[in-house]
């Protein structure tokens, strides 16, 4: 091997290093934040064939080996009955893994392609009948937690898509209590970018599955929302990232949600208020260097 491929397969080594730290040091801070996992948990990953999920079952996975508390995982699998869906792909991959998982088998399919007109988005319904069972199989399982495959950007896009197309101040939050009240579900990926879960599904080389049935919608308002952040970024470097950080730096005073605050209530106190009327904190966040983002101060070996 020549020394330039000898440096390039360094470099590449490097880079993969830095991406896994990166992830792992994400998804854990996620948990640690909002309470994701706990002792004895029994976190049942949903895998959908894509790169979202894998990357979240294979980092967790990792993060198994290492937390502090003991936590048990099992992959679980909806077949939706997609025409030309490659039921084997799953089955194998998680068979070399040495998890426990299942592989459910549901005919959504036909109920969405029957129910929805010809044209339509199908993402909420088809969205509906996964939720309702994957419940059913959490229960089923004994599962305490439901591990959703959302990443960082799904949960900007959706601020948005309420925003514009729902007129609410809403996303995916990390955690929550399912629709039916009986399930916690998480989102271990919040803190992570969906670039680098791509990177690492390159890395992986996780069998890809597409979703040919509401993947292949070109005109999903999600989808538009996504060009948009996307050309927001490209044009203004930074300007994602400060956006997810506002959902962590809620000011609901000077917002309009009298729920959220007692708007009737206000009168002189007679003392300096920090937030006063000023409408636009034009204050820097702060930001992390490139050593704390890389979990790494020294570079590639030359």
């Amino acid at each position: 091997m020549n020394a330039p491929d000898a440096k390039r397969l360094r470099r590449a080594a490097y880079e993969t290093n830095k991406l896994e730290k990166r992830l792992r040091r994400q998804v854990g801070e996620a948990i640690a934040d909002f309470g994701m996992i706990g002792a004895g948990d029994r976190v049942m990953v949903c895998l959908s064939g894509g790169k979202d999920s894998y990357g979240l079952l294979d980092i967790l996975l990792r993060l198994r080996e290492v937390a502090p508390v003991d936590f048990e995982i099992v992959a679980v699998n909806l077949d939706q009955r997609h025409p030309g869906y490659p039921e084997h792909v799953l089955p194998d991959y998680l068979a070399t893994l040495g998890i426990p998982f299942r592989i459910v088998v549901e005919d959504t399919h036909s109920i969405v392609k029957r129910v929805i007109p010809e044209g339509s988005t199908m993402c909420s319904l088809c969205s509906r009948l996964r939720r309702g069972i994957l419940y059913r199989v959490a229960g089923e399982l004994g599962a305490t937690r439901i591990a959703l495959g959302h990443h960082r950007d799904d949960i900007l896009e959706t601020l948005f898509l309420n925003l514009f197309f729902g007129g609410k101040l809403k996303s995916m939050p990390p955690k929550l209590v399912s629709d039916d009240g009986r399930h916690v579900v998480i989102r271990p990926l919040a803190y992570v970018k969906e670039a680098d879960l791509a990177r690492w599904a390159e890395v992986r080389q996780f069998p890809i599955i597409p979703c040919d049935l509401c993947g292949s919608q070109e005109n999903l308002q999600r989808k538009q929302v996504k060009a948009m952040l996307r050309d927001w970024e490209r044009r203004f470097p930074g300007r994602v990232e400060t956006m997810f950080a506002s959902l962590g730096r809620i000011v609901p005073s000077h917002l309009l949600d009298r729920t959220l605050f007692d708007f009737a209530a206000v009168a002189p106190t007679g003392a300096a208020q920090p937030e006063g009327d000023v409408a636009f904190d034009a204050v820097p966040l702060p930001m992390r260097s490139a050593a704390t983002e890389d979990d790494d101060v020294d570079g590639p070996a030359s």
